[in-house]
């Protein structure tokens, strides 16, 4: 599923937010990305409508099987471009920033193969 890297943003938020609380809202969203109540409000509205999130009655959001899926991937990808970029010497900051734009236009065929090459040259610990 093909989805816009607004999109994949959230949910990958959504999935960051309910590793650390116990319930996400909306609220979370605003104040974790500093952005605007109705541009988060129309966001989960459009996630809701691709069935990407669900809305319980109390308001916490939740991701469905597909939603958490692609929060998933944008996820890992995120974790592993960032700390390899570190590894290789870019300060965190730029590599944390430039990992949240190629995490969202890498094929998966490119990452697969950055991932199996970062995989197979980890160093070893003595």
């Amino acid at each position: 599923m093909k989805t816009q890297e607004s999109a994949e943003n959230y949910l990958e938020t959504i999935l960051i937010l309910s590793q650390r609380l116990p319930a996400v809202r909306s609220i979370d969203i605003v104040n974790e990305l500093n952005f605007s109540k109705p541009s988060v409000s129309v966001a989960m509205k459009n996630l809701r409508t691709k069935g990407l999130i669900s809305v319980d009655s109390s308001g916490f959001i939740h991701l469905t099987p597909d939603g958490h899926m692609i929060a998933d991937t944008i996820y890992e990808r995120h974790r592993l471009l960032s700390s390899w970029l570190i590894h290789l010497g870019v300060d965190e900051k730029t590599a944390t920033e430039d990992a949240c734009r190629i995490e969202h236009v890498i094929s998966p065929e490119s990452f697969k193969a950055i991932k199996k090459h970062v995989t197979n040259h980890q160093p070893t610990q003595s």
